[in-house]
C-alpha cells in the first residue's frame, strides 16, 4: 500500500501524468531483508523510492518494472536465491537471483501510465461524436489542441481551415496515429501538399477510419476510433491487423 512520502510522490506524477510503477512486496520467505507490504515507486529511469530490497533484487525489479511499463500490464514477479523446480504458477514470472542471501519473496508490479493523450482538430460534428467516444475509451480527448510528440492520434476534421498546419506539426511530432476526415480525392490533395517527407507523407490516415459503411457522425467517429485502437494494438507475426482507409 503507497503512504507518506510515498503517497505524495504517486499523486504528484499522476498530476503531472507522468508514469510509475507501483511495486509491493506480497510474500516474502525468511531470511529476508523486506516484509509483506513493503513498497516503493520505480520511474521510468529506474530511479527507485520506497524499498522492495536491496541491491541484488533491485536490479530484477527495474528490468520488469520497464516491462510492465511498456506493455501496460501487471505483473506477479517471484525472486529466489536458487532456481525452483518445474513451472512458475500461470502470471508469475520468476527471477533466480544468486546474490540473495536467502529466502524469497514476491513482489507484485503495478504501472500506472497517463491516459493516451487524443487531439481533435475541429468542431464539425463528428468531431464532437468523436471526442465523447474518445473519453468512454480512456483517452484523453483534447478539442483543437496543437499536435505534441508523445501524442497517441491526431484526427483533422476542419473542414479545411488550419489542416495542412496540424497535420504536418503531427506527421513531423511521430504521433503514432495522424488522420484525415476528407473525401479520398480531397485528401489525396492535403496529403500530396504536405511539407513532410514521402515516409512520413504515407503515414496519413486519410480517409479517415475504416470502412464500415459508415453515413452519420457517430458512425464516421466510430470507424475512426476503430482504425485508432486496431493501430494501438500489439501485433503478431500470426496475425497480422490490416488497416484499411476507404471513403465514407
Amino acid at each position: 500500500m503507497i503512504a507518506g512520502s510515498l503517497a505524495r510522490t504517486a499523486e504528484r506524477l499522476r498530476a503531472g501524468g507522468e508514469p510509475y510503477v507501483h511495486a509491493t512486496v506480497v510474500r516474502a520467505q525468511a531470511p529476508t531483508s523486506v516484509h509483506p507490504g513493503d513498497a516503493a515507486i520505480v520511474h521510468p529511469d529506474g530511479t527507485v523510492d520506497g524499498f522492495v530490497g536491496g541491491h541484488c533484487a533491485l536490479e530484477s525489479v527495474r528490468t520488469h518494472a520497464a516491462r510492465v511499463l511498456a506493455t501496460g500490464e501487471p505483473l506477479l514477479l517471484r525472486i529466489v536465491p536458487e532456481p525452483e523446480p518445474g513451472a512458475p504458477p500461470e502470471g508469475m514470472v520468476v527471477e533466480h537471483n544468486h546474490c540473495l542471501s536467502g529466502g524469497a519473496f514476491d513482489v507484485f508490479l503495478e504501472p500506472w501510465l497517463p491516459a493516451p493523450r487524443l487531439v481533435i482538430v475541429g468542431k464539425a460534428p463528428m468531431a464532437r461524436a468523436l471526442a465523447d467516444l474518445g473519453r468512454a475509451a480512456g483517452f484523453e480527448v483534447v478539442p483543437d489542441g496543437e499536435p505534441r510528440q508523445g501524442d497517441a492520434a491526431v484526427v483533422v476534421a476542419s473542414h479545411g481551415e488550419g489542416e495542412e498546419e496540424a497535420l504536418t506539426h503531427a506527421l513531423r511530432a511521430g504521433v503514432p496515429y495522424v488522420a484525415l476526415v476528407a473525401s479520398r480525392r480531397r485528401g489525396e490533395t492535403v496529403r500530396a501538399s504536405l511539407d513532410v517527407p514521402d515516409a512520413l507523407r504515407d503515414r496519413l490516415h486519410v480517409p479517415a477510419g475504416l470502412d464500415i459503411g459508415a453515413r452519420t457522425p457517430v458512425e464516421v467517429a466510430v470507424s475512426i476510433l476503430a482504425q485508432l485502437i486496431a493501430d494501438r494494438a500489439p501485433v503478431s507475426a500470426e496475425a497480422p491487423v490490416a488497416h484499411a482507409c476507404h471513403a465514407h
